[in-house]
């Protein structure tokens, strides 16, 4: 690898504008983008670490808000750039497109492929200071809304502990690297709020990706911490991807192989769920749409499983899908490539096509010899791809006679549906109730107009622990489909959504909140892209009706109560049990008034987290369950996905 100094950064083109349109950077001004200026930050450690030049990260959340990345890599070279006269460091943090990762000379594999992150993380930054320690030494310098205020500049000696600079003061864990501090804009973004368990996931992710580098997390605002090192790498991954199921076998199936400078690594264990769950990166990058690595995977697993079933005389008559073989799978794969194509802005999914032939050849051999080594496993993950298949007859046929009685088409709507006459799905509400008595009391409170009443008698079928055959058969859950009318999993079709606004509207007592989990886990094995166009939402309603004379006002946590009665002196309190102890003309003010009434919008920020959860909430393991609800018993009530 040649030296790397300030000849080793390119300069592809000049900066732009990125304050006027911080949108094409990093996706948003919300919350997703304030957080990516984090991993922005975090990935140029990461691409030292994947260099083999870095072991440690540390990731601290300020008092004031700011936020702080040192690692213990080369640290970013700060010599003068031979074409611009200025400093390589000074480059970096403010010239668009600059970066020593497009010659493949100074990091083989990278994640920050686009040189743009720490120049916008600088230039959507109220101030940003850079410390890099090299040769011994500390060079500086600080920006005010990407504008250099002094040059790069040696300040002082480079060790660990506290170093201060005029007004500046930080602590280094490490004497060598690179240490960012930054400060979002309140200018840019809508929030500059830095949640830690947002960005906990995300450390924690990297950590399983990169195997023996040690990544901590400190919220100094609140005195979390967490330090993440996993020397199993993504075989823990996996492990803890499992976390509440029940696992078919114990030995994670295995494999790493460097092909012509591809290296592809992946990890599979199988449980007895009926979902899949694959996460699959480049680079670290999560391709969250799949790709050509996420092609050859798949279809690798398909041929190994069939061959296995076969040759041991398993599957007899029937040859196993993707979909079988897939059932109950857990796996990761991570791909590192020294030119990765993606396809979009938002590296979501990878396009190059010899990527498809490596991965495809290397899983195959390696789930072969597996299989040869331990049959015992094939024998249970290939029974069950076959148990999967029957199932999946079953429910084509259960399907096929559904579509014969139009019930897939949504022709006859379930009897206890009370509809509304507004013809615009846009601008039209389906109100999914706990009981009849709620029903009815909804009914009465609805505005017609737009807002239809779904009432479901007592709790719905857990999806988590029953096929799609079984599934079918059940009156409440094929009321609900019926209503929304887009059918399910591969019969989806989001242009028949006959609602834009799903609401579960549930008792706020512990039954109401188990009836919200299934349904929840409903819409997310059956119906994911209702959560994830933003259709599916919870309704609050208040827990307390609080009164003094002709004034009545309605609370909806503990918290609240007590904040009112300091506020009322000596109110009338009166405690709703459930939402059928309410009134229609209550109900319509608290809960059904687009006007005044709190709706949550489910949202799915991690798919990989929301899967766990719902296979700890809802599946067979109860230890798991009882831990996590011991752990969140607090939090509970208000727990999203």
């Amino acid at each position: 690898m040649e030296e790397y100094n300030a000849k080793a950064i390119q300069i592809l083109q000049d900066a732009e504008a990125v304050r006027k349109r911080p949108g094409m950077y990093i996706g948003s001004t919300d919350e997703r983008g304030l957080h990516h200026l984090v991993y922005e930050v975090v990935d140029n450690s990461i691409d030292e670490a994947l260099a083999g030049y870095c072991r440690n990260i540390t990731v601290i959340i300020h008092e004031d808000g700011s936020v702080s990345v040192e690692d213990d890599g080369r640290g970013i070279p700060v010599d003068i750039h031979p074409e611009k006269g200025k400093s390589a460091l000074e480059i970096v943090l403010t010239v668009l497109h600059a970066g020593a990762k497009f010659d493949k000379k100074s990091y083989k594999i990278t994640g920050g492929l686009h040189g743009v992150g720490i120049h916008v993380v600088n230039f959507l930054s109220e101030w940003l200071r850079a410390y890099v320690r090299r040769d011994g030494k500390v060079y500086f310098q600080w920006y005010i809304r990407g504008e250099p205020q002094m040059d790069v500049s040696v300040v002082g000696e480079a060790k660990k502990g506290e170093f201060k600079y005029g007004d500046f003061e930080e602590e280094f864990r490490y004497d060598h690297g690179t240490y960012i501090r930054f400060k979002p804009d309140p200018e840019i973004f809508e929030t500059t709020n830095i949640k830690y368990e947002t960005i906990r996931k995300k450390l924690m992710y990297l950590a399983f990706l990169n195997r023996g580098v040690r990544i901590e997390l400190e919220d100094r605002r609140t005195g979390k911490r967490d330090e993440f090192l996993y020397e199993g790498g993504i075989i823990e991954f996996v492990r803890y991807l499992n976390e509440g199921a029940n696992v078919l076998h114990r030995d994670v199936i295995y494999g790493y192989e460097d092909s012509n400078g591809i290296i592809v690594e992946f990890a599979i264990q199988y449980n007895d769920s009926t979902s899949e769950n694959l996460l699959a990166f480049v680079n670290t990058i999560n391709t969250i749409e799949g790709g050509t690595h996420v092609s050859g995977f798949r279809s690798a697993l398909t041929k190994a499983i069939n061959d296995f079933a076969k040759e041991h005389k398993i599957s007899k008559d029937i040859t196993l899908q993707g979909e079988d073989v897939r059932e109950g799978l857990t796996a990761v794969i991570h791909v590192r490539h020294p030119n990765p194509q993606f396809e979009g802005q938002t590296k979501a999914k990878l396009g190059n096509s010899e990527v498809k032939g490596v991965v495809f050849s290397v899983v195959t051999k390696y789930l072969k010899r597996f299989f040869e080594e331990h049959p015992d496993v094939g024998t249970i993950i290939s029974g069950k791809a076959i148990s999967a298949a029957r199932a999946r007859i079953a429910a084509r046929k259960a399907r096929e006679i559904a579509r014969r009685k139009g019930f897939l088409e949504s022709l006859d709507l379930p009897g206890k549906l009370a509809d509304c006459t507004e013809e615009n799905p846009k601008r039209a509400e389906l109100f999914i109730v706990e009981g009849d008595s709620a029903g009815g009391s909804a009914k009465q409170a609805r505005d017609r107009h737009f807002q239809a009443i779904l009432p479901l008698r007592g709790k719905i079928l857990n999806v988590e622990k029953a096929r799609i055959d079984k599934v079918f058969k059940n009156q409440e859950i094929r009321a609900l489909i019926s209503a929304i009318g887009t059918g399910v999993r591969e019969d989806f079709d989001i242009s028949k959504l006959r609602y834009h606004k799903i609401i579960i509207m549930t008792d706020a007592d512990v039954d109401g909140a188990h009836i919200r989990t299934l349904l929840l886990t409903f819409f997310y094995r059956y119906m994911p892209e209702l959560i994830e166009n933003g259709h599916v939402y919870i309704a609050q309603a208040p827990l307390y009706r609080i009164q003094r004379g002709k004034d009545i006002y309605y609370v909806y946590s503990d918290e609240e109560k007590e904040e009112m009665l300091k506020k009322l002196n000596g109110a009338s309190v009166q405690r709703f049990k459930g939402l059928g102890e309410m009134n229609p003309q209550q109900l319509w003010e608290t809960t059904m008034d687009p006007e005044r009434r709190r709706l949550i919008k489910v949202t799915i920020e991690d798919a990989a987290e929301a899967d766990r959860l719902f296979s700890i909430l809802m599946g067979e393991a109860v230890g798991p369950r009882r831990e996590f609800i011991v752990q969140h018993a607090r939090e509970v009530m208000n727990l999203d996905i």
